[in-house]
Order: C-alpha cells, then structure tokens, then sequence
C-alpha cells in the first residue's frame, strides 16, 4: 500500500454528521458541496439511487477541482427502502408524517452509496451499505412533534441515529455509521481497493 504520501479528503457532501464521523476517526475533510440535482437520477430501487446519486456527487466536485494527486474525493448518499417505496428527504411536513406513520412498529432497509474516485490517478471504488432499520411503535403526538423539530425534513427516510429521531429505532442490523450517513468500514475496504491504508488520510 502507498503509505508515503499525505492523502487529502473531499467530502461532496452537505451532511454536518458524515463529516462528525470523519472527525471523529481522525479524519480531517474538506466539504465542498456538489449541488447536483437529484431529481435526475431515475431508479426503480434503493440500492442503485444511492449508489447513482453517490457516484454523480464525487465526479461532479471532483471535476471541477485542480489537479492534485493527493487528493480523493468521497460522494455518499442514502435512500431507505420501505415496502417497495424509495424515500429519499421527504419534501414536505406533511409527507414526513404519512411515511412515520406507515413506518413505525415496522422495519425498512437504509441503503448509503460510497463512491471514492483519485483526482489524478483516474482510480475509483464504490459500494453500497446496507443496513436493516427496526422502528418503534410511536405514537400520533411523538411524530407530529418529531416532525415539527424539523429534524425529518433534513434526511434520508425522514429519520436520524444520532439525533432525535434515535429514540424511535429500536434496533438496526450493521453499521450504525452506514445508517447516520457513511460506513467508516466500508470507506477503509475502498481505500484499500484503491492501494490506500487509512492511516494515510489520519491527522497528524
């Protein structure tokens, strides 16, 4: 693995909590947000929207960026799957309420796309996270006031880990880092497909 060279990460992302998890592990990454329009992915299912929407993220910032053989660029996204449905942020209060309350007492399956592509080496690696999400049986008065926190309207699925909406999950099967919006275990594995330990990207 190449261990001689201090690697730089680029989070196409808005999300304030991928970069906490990034921080957290000793990761210091640059945000710049890709601005893409969501809206022109059309998939039929969870798994390959988030891995599209991922991928698209990562190449657009990554093309619009200097050259620069030390740096990588990380596009992630995630979409629940429910009963067929694809949930994505939900657009409106409203919508937010319908979907919690179709989900709670019942399960969906979180799916994050990673997408990690080298601005000058051309490599690039990508995956999907998958993680089964248990949700309580909450009632009429914690939704409406869950939603009216706002805190829904701002995420995948209309729900948090590692903030309000924690309380109403019972139990998920994986990563909790997939489910909060990136899997730091599935970021090592492309990493490493791409001849990257990384350690290499640890602040010193």
């Amino acid at each position: 693995m190449q261990t001689d060279i201090a690697y730089r990460l680029i989070l196409a992302s808005a999300s304030p909590a991928r970069r906490a998890l990034l921080t957290g592990a000793g990761i210091d990454a640059e945000v710049i947000v890709s601005g893409v329009d969501e809206s022109v992915v059309e998939a039929d299912d969870a798994y390959t929207t988030s891995l599209a929407l991922a991928r698209m993220k990562a190449r657009t910032v990554a093309a619009n960026l200097p050259a620069d053989p030390a740096a990588l660029v990380l596009g992630c996204d995630s979409v629940l799957a429910f009963e067929g449905e694809v949930f994505g942020k939900p657009d409106s209060a409203d919508e937010a309420i319908k979907r919690w309350t179709a989900m709670r007492g019942k399960s969906g399956v979180l799916h994050t796309g990673h997408h990690l592509t080298g601005l000058v080496s051309g490599l690039q690696a990508e995956a999907v996270g998958t993680t089964t999400v248990h949700f309580a049986d909450v009632t009429d008065a914690e939704i409406e006031a869950y939603v009216a926190s706002g805190e829904p309207l701002q995420v995948a699925g209309a729900f948090t880990l590692d903030g309000r909406g924690g309380a109403f999950v019972e139990r998920i099967e994986g990563d909790p880092g997939n489910v909060i919006g990136l899997s730091l275990p599935l970021l090592r594995r492309l990493l490493a497909d791409m001849n990257i330990p990384i350690t290499s990207l640890w602040r010193r």
